[in-house]
């Protein structure tokens, strides 16, 4: 992807996959050394590149830091707020840059492969590629490149609120860490609240854009385009979740085709939830709601279509949990397979997890 170690490709952007830009500090961010400037006062950004992370904002691309410096960096940015808060789990310290990368990965709860790095340094550009080969590595003079492949891309609602969500996700785990009680205490404590219900109209953008840009929590990497068209076919409903706490909303974190042609049956040939709630069990409750909601329905089974990848390991470990078995089905795609559970009255069906409240939208009788 990034080429032989030491060079970069400006070409073949994916939008879709990038999630986060990671920036350098010293001749990216700005042109000085922060550690030998003479006073305590940080190097002046370059324009252009606030310019950029502010374009990328506004399109739901994150930004954080990696730099190879004194901690004591970090630290100063601190007094000028106006350029610390661009920057998401940032990394300042003397580690290789390939592991800053992997804690911001970690941070921020997203593939490493979900980021990029623009860094002057064509030996820390070949230190990162060599380790993580999965990410796209830059010189800042790629980045208008990087800009114009953004350009004509729908921007919904969630993209322009995403770096917002990720610094009251910031806030959620720095709770987290000083809470006292147990991980199940904490999320009762959060008052978590799913809410589920058919896709209004002007939701349809958002579920195309996570069946675009999930990974770990995506069940079949169903394409938008697809997605668009089965969504408007005859016998077929679009489903999406949205979820809050007591630090505020995430908005929409779920998507779920339905088709509904086969007589007795619901099938799922999508169903992707965003990384920032794995572990919160709303992907599980967002699968138990379309069960109990296909039983209600007088369906006898539930089907979900599976495509295993490297990063879904989460989604096939819960589809499993869930009763879902693999069956030999004539309209699996080769790649992929469908799993299929009964759905027979009198059947216990798995329930969300106890500290997740669930229910459906207001605004529908589901």
């Amino acid at each position: 992807m990034n080429g032989a170690p030491g060079t970069s490709d400006p070409t073949g952007y994916d939008p879709d996959r990038i999630k986060c830009v990671v920036w350098d500090l010293d001749g990216t961010l700005w042109d000085e050394i922060a550690v030998e400037t003479p006073t305590d006062e940080l190097p002046v950004p370059r324009a252009e590149m606030l310019a950029a992370i502010d374009a990328l904002a506004a399109r739901g691309v994150l930004s954080s830091l990696a730099s190879r410096s004194a901690p004591a960096v970090l630290d100063r940015m601190a007094a000028v707020p106006e350029v610390r808060e661009r920057f998401l789990a940032p990394q300042v310290s003397w580690q290789d840059k390939s592991e800053s990368l992997r804690r911001i990965a970690k941070d921020l709860g997203i593939a490493v492969e979900a980021l990029v790095l623009v860094d002057d340094s064509p030996y820390e550009r070949a230190e990162v590629e060599a380790l993580l080969p999965g990410v796209r590595t830059l010189d800042p003079g790629e980045v208008p490149a990087l800009l114009a492949a953004f350009e004509d891309r729908e921007v919904t609602p969630e993209s322009r609120e995403r770096v917002r969500r990720y610094r009251t996700e910031e806030t959620r785990r720095a709770e987290g860490e000083r809470f006292r009680g147990t991980r199940e205490e904490f999320l009762r404590w959060c008052d978590m609240r799913l809410t589920v219900g058919p896709a209004a109209p002007d939701e349809v953008p958002r579920a195309l854009e996570l069946a675009a840009r999930t990974h770990r929590l995506n069940s079949s990497g169903l394409t938008p385009e697809r997605l668009r068209a089965l969504a408007a076919a005859d016998g077929h409903e679009l489903y999406t979740a949205r979820m809050s706490d007591r630090f505020g909303e995430y908005g929409i974190i779920g998507a779920a085709l339905v088709d509904r042609t086969a007589p007795g049956s619901w099938s799922v040939p999508l169903l992707a939830l965003s990384c920032r709630v794995a572990g919160r069990g709303a992907a599980a409750a967002f699968l138990f709601w379309l069960m109990e909601r296909a039983r209600e329905s007088g369906a006898g089974e539930f089907r979900v279509t599976l495509r295993p990848t490297d990063a879904n390991l989460e989604m096939r470990i819960l589809l499993r949990q869930a009763g879902l078995r693999r069956t030999e089905d004539a309209d699996a795609r080769e790649d992929g397979a469908v799993l299929a559970r009964s759905l027979v009255v009198g059947g216990d069906l798995p329930k969300p997890p106890a500290w997740l409240h669930v229910s459906p939208r207001k605004d529908t009788d589901a």
